[in-house]
């Protein structure tokens, strides 16, 4: 198990900058996600860590090695794409152990690692099957599973829920970190979903034009964001001119106040133990508030329904944060 580091990595592809001087620790023993809009680096980053392409400039670390010259056979590295190619003759075992097959272990060794590993994947059952016979979901756990075959320094993740449909991927959100906790190693999962990263990750690095713009906790990132691209591509917010507002901040009520401005209800999601509710305000601007169950039948909201809102907390941005002219790097 290794921490990485990118130290001021640039990547170009005829003429076109992918990555401009990126430099990012992903510590020993995290869960890291790299979360950005398609474009934004994000796999290409993922892909020289990897050793799958070369650097124009920079350098990268896994542990205290420099292995910016090494191929990626030589990095100890695992990685699960989000299309996995398995052997389709081969069963759900011969997949697994593949890579301890050709690295000659023992007979004896390859069934005690492959077996411990079915179990930890939850496919314990299913080591006689071959791939075609299993559900998607079950096919990135045995891709999981033969990654981590090999003991890998690092695992590096592509996308790899990005296929499934969207209670496959949930599932495989909370197992994904389950098993992170189980085996703890160095993991980094490239991903636009935001829910997804926030979700798996202990670690957020987001990117944009090939920059990174802020690297923190979940927390950190959704409360403290560096600047208005991570405040909005961060969970939902309202913009109102200048000022941000997060939807659970917009307090309704049924009779004015100081502050409050008139709005109307246009519509009202019921989404298990919240509700999602669509206003628009008296000057024109549409507004999403975020309610508690308990607050939204105790206000007993209807379409058409006048109501008066504030927020609680607003962020505005300074200059600089707003049109940021450096990149950021953590």
């Amino acid at each position: 198990m290794s921490g990485i580091t990118a130290i001021d990595v640039t990547k170009r592809f005829n003429g076109f900058t992918a990555l401009h001087d990126v430099s990012v620790t992903i510590p020993e023993g995290s869960l890291t996600a790299l979360l950005g809009p398609s474009g934004s680096g994000k796999s290409t980053l993922l892909r020289v860590i990897a050793g799958l392409e070369e650097p124009d400039a920079g350098q990268v670390l896994i542990g205290s090695e420099d292995v910016t010259e090494r191929p990626a056979r030589a990095r100890g590295v695992g990685m699960v794409f989000q299309h996995y190619a398995a052997f389709k003759h081969m069963t759900v075992y011969d997949n697994v152990a593949f890579g301890l097959t050709i690295r000659k272990r023992p007979r004896a060794e390859i069934g005690r690692r492959v077996h411990e590993l079915l179990e930890l994947v939850q496919l314990e059952g299913l080591a006689k099957r071959y791939p075609a016979q299993l559900s998607g979901g079950q096919r990135q756990r045995m891709a999981l599973a033969r990654a981590l075959a090999v003991e890998p320094s690092v695992l590096l993740l592509d996308e790899p829920f990005g296929a499934l449909d969207a209670r496959v991927r949930k599932e495989l959100r909370a197992w994904l970190r389950r098993l992170h906790d189980e085996v703890h190693v160095t993991t980094i999962i490239v991903t636009h979903d935001q829910e997804e990263a926030m979700e798996v990750a202990g670690q957020i690095v987001v990117l944009n034009d090939g920059r990174i713009e802020q690297v923190g906790s979940p927390r950190e990132l959704y409360d403290s964001p560096a600047n208005e691209f991570v405040m909005t591509f961060v969970g939902p917010v309202n913009r109102l001119g200048e000022t941000f507002v997060r939807p659970h901040d917009v307090e309704l009520r049924l009779e004015p106040d100081e502050g409050s401005v008139e709005a109307m209800v246009e519509r009202v999601v019921h989404l298990g133990f919240e509700a999602r509710v669509e206003l628009v305000r008296d000057d024109g601007q549409h507004l999403l508030a975020q309610l508690t169950q308990e607050e939204a039948e105790q206000l007993e909201l209807e379409r058409g329904q006048i109501v008066y809102v504030r927020s609680s907390r607003e962020t505005v941005f300074s200059e600089a944060a707003r049109h940021p002219d450096q990149p950021r790097s953590g």
